[in-house]
């Protein structure tokens, strides 16, 4: 009989030891703070690590949802937080203390850092000053609270920036001194990236900011010069990262360079802890589609290796757009998926168990050096007019990123950089992920409005009307003696005072500000082809025969403060020979109505990317009616599901532009036929 083999005894598993991963968070909050809450409950029992508070733009911009200049936006692109009572049910049953909480929130981050911190202390049922500060030392997150940035690009600001940045300066030295876990703010490349920023202009132009607010800091006096370590080790970045991934991991290790280079010469920081890079990422928003949009699901992928491959460049938190993202709003389902995304890559793949895998990589080295090199000699440019804050007066920087954006818009329309599904391979079958594009997006409560406005009613008859005038009032001495402003922002919170009471008693002493346009200065398209040269002949006849200059108003009605597309929009129109009046964003209907009637224009075009157009369009469309310009074509741009465009054609509106319509040139040609059309030239 022979003898039977052994069996082989399984080999031991030795796999390395896993680094913990980053931070997961997806972006969230719509409609109201009970759907909101109830959506970060739900996304935490998936696996999600961390939270990151999507605002809406009245709360963004200091407003009430009972404001007219709210009106149409309440609830749409972030949670309405109008007082504290929402604030507590935003976080209800979600205890603050264990959380770390991301606040996407920049000209009211103060505010809204009261509010939490005052629903923090309640939900542990502080009362002592000992308890008080026990609480405070367990709190961990992030308020964003770069205001320089959005006089760039995101437009969220109210204050001047001399006023700004005093606002920011006492919440980072509050902070420091009260709050030693939480990062009073992310210096944020992201916004940049996304108004056209090159991969050099994000790194000095963050940079910039980073030596605005730093400076700031420790010129206030409010933290001790020996103490300066802490506030550095505090800041934190918010980082973009495109799809071109070899490129942005090396922007990243560029980040880590200059930035440890910045704090170690300028601000004399010798513990290496301290000059940490330290960031979190959403991955670009800028490059989705709303053309076979299933193919972002694969850009989202490649973006997030460009911020995760490099341990020595590692993001400390990541959250990912959704797929539908330049369709609509996503769903619970759709960020659900780009979790998913992350799980995969943290837990199912081997990227934990290794060190830096680009050490030693020459081609990486080079590649960082470069960005170095041209990220040095733009901070030193900015520098020397005077820092960030000048730059940001001037229009400089403004204007830098109108060019780059429309240098990038040329390229596509051109076809020098390819955008899969766009301008080649446009050939698809139909995607069953839009079969039903009305059911592919989260639609905003319709209510929200309504009763975000009979919250903001109920709130104020119930609460001591003289305790919220004296803390206002003792708001208002603090911002004109230049006291630290976060005690009487508590106070004000703690008196039940709402967010358009605590920033309108600011306005009143600080006043507001329009940050420059960027687009008088900016470089179009160098070379004018075949394309434009014709649109160019167009745009001159039919202006000879209405006798003039074909005059096109850009207008960006609401508080939606995206104003990449108007910006291109009206740099286009001006080099194919149009007279474009432009005058920013945050217009009221009746101004933009009162612009076109001022102007004789003979084209509308207006931009919305915050999803209040079917409020917004037809109060335009009203408003030149009453003035009898109804027969000026009014056009529409903007993330606009097919059926809410052609119910706008049905009130009146002659042509609707979304994502797919990426060709501006062909837009151009589009309005022209527009108002030949309406003044019967065809």
């Amino acid at each position: 009989m022979s003898e039977q083999p052994e069996t082989p005894t399984p080999p031991t598993a030795t796999r390395p030891e896993r680094d913990r991963p980053w931070v997961m968070r997806t972006y969230a909050g719509h409609s109201s703070a009970a759907e909101s809450n109830a959506l970060y409950r739900r996304n935490l029992s998936k696996g999600q690590t961390g939270l990151s508070v999507a605002f809406d733009l009245p709360t963004q911009t200091g407003y009430d949802p009972d404001s007219t200049l709210a009106r149409g936006e309440v609830g749409k692109v972030g949670v309405p937080i109008p007082h504290l009572g929402d604030m507590r049910k935003l976080f209800d049953q979600i205890p603050l203390t264990e959380m770390n909480t991301s606040m996407t929130i920049n000209a009211t981050a103060m505010w809204l850092l009261a509010l939490y911190q005052v629903v923090a202390e309640e939900q542990a049922g502080a009362t002592t000053d000992e308890e008080i500060e026990a609480v405070h030392n367990k709190l961990a997150g992030t308020t964003q609270n770069d205001i320089i940035k959005e006089y760039l690009s995101r437009g969220t600001y109210v204050f001047p920036p001399e006023h700004s940045l005093r606002l920011t300066t006492d919440t980072i030295a509050y902070t420091v001194n009260h709050i030693p876990k939480w990062n009073p703010i992310n210096i944020c490349s992201y916004h940049l990236q996304e108004a056209g920023a090159t991969p050099v202009q994000e790194l000095a132009y963050a940079l910039c900011t980073a030596i605005a607010v730093l400076d700031a800091v420790r010129d206030s006096g409010q933290v001790a010069p020996e103490e300066m370590g802490k506030v550095v080790g505090r800041i934190s970045f918010f980082v973009n990262a495109g799809v071109r991934f070899v490129e942005e991991t090396c922007k990243m290790r560029a980040f880590v360079e200059l930035w440890d280079e910045i704090t170690r010469e300028r601000y004399g920081v010798t513990d290496d802890k301290m000059r940490r890079f330290r960031y979190g990422v959403q991955v670009n928003s800028l490059g989705l589609t709303e053309a076979q949009p299933e193919n972002n699901v694969q850009r989202i992928v490649l973006e997030m290796l460009g911020v995760t491959l490099s341990k020595n460049a590692r993001a400390r938190a990541v959250q990912l757009p959704a797929w539908n993202e330049a369709l609509g709003l996503p769903r619970p389902w759709d960020q659900q998926w780009s979790l998913r995304l992350q799980q995969v890559l943290a837990f199912e793949s081997d990227l934990l168990e290794y060190d830096d895998i680009f050490e030693g990589s020459h081609v990486i080295e080079t590649k960082v050096a470069e960005l170095v090199t041209g990220a040095r000699a733009e901070i030193d440019r900015v520098q020397a007019m005077g820092g960030a804050i000048a730059a940001v007066e001037s229009g400089y920087m403004k204007q830098a990123l109108v060019s780059s954006h429309a240098a990038r818009r040329a390229r596509i329309e051109a076809g020098h950089e390819v955008v899969v599904g766009v301008n080649k391979f446009e050939t698809t079958e139909e995607s069953p992920l839009t079969a039903d594009l009305d059911a592919a997006i989260q639609v905003a409560d319709p209510e929200a409005e309504r009763a975000a406005q009979a919250s903001v009613e109920q709130w104020k008859s119930q609460r001591d009307q003289a305790e919220v005038d004296a803390a206002l009032q003792r708001l208002v001495e603090d911002a004109k003696s230049g006291a630290n402003l976060m005690e009487a922002t508590l106070a004000a919170a703690r008196a039940g005072a709402t967010t358009g009471e605590w920033a309108g008693t600011l306005r009143e002493v600080f006043g507001e500000y329009r940050a420059p346009t960027g687009v008088s200065g900016a470089v179009g398209v160098a070379e004018a082809g075949a394309e434009l040269t014709a649109v160019r002949d167009a745009v001159k006849a039919t202006g000879d025969e209405l006798g003039g200059r074909l005059r096109l108003l850009v207008g960006k009605p609401g508080l939606d403060g995206h104003s990449n597309g108007a910006e291109q929009v009206a740099v286009r129109a001006r080099d194919a020979g149009f007279e474009v009046i432009y005058q920013g964003i945050r217009l009221t209907p009746e101004q933009i109505v009162s612009a076109a009637v001022a102007e004789d224009v003979h084209c509308v075009g207006l931009s919305i990317l915050s999803g209040s157009h079917m409020e917004l369009v037809p109060a335009v469309l009203d408003g030149l009616r009453a003035e009898g310009m109804d027969d000026v074509p009014v056009i529409v741009g903007g993330i606009i599901p097919s059926s809410d465009a052609a119910r706008l054609k049905e009130l009146g509106v002659a042509e609707v532009f979304t994502p797919k319509d990426f060709g501006l040139t062909e837009i151009m040609a589009g309005i022209v036929r527009v108002i030949r059309r309406a003044n019967g030239l065809d």
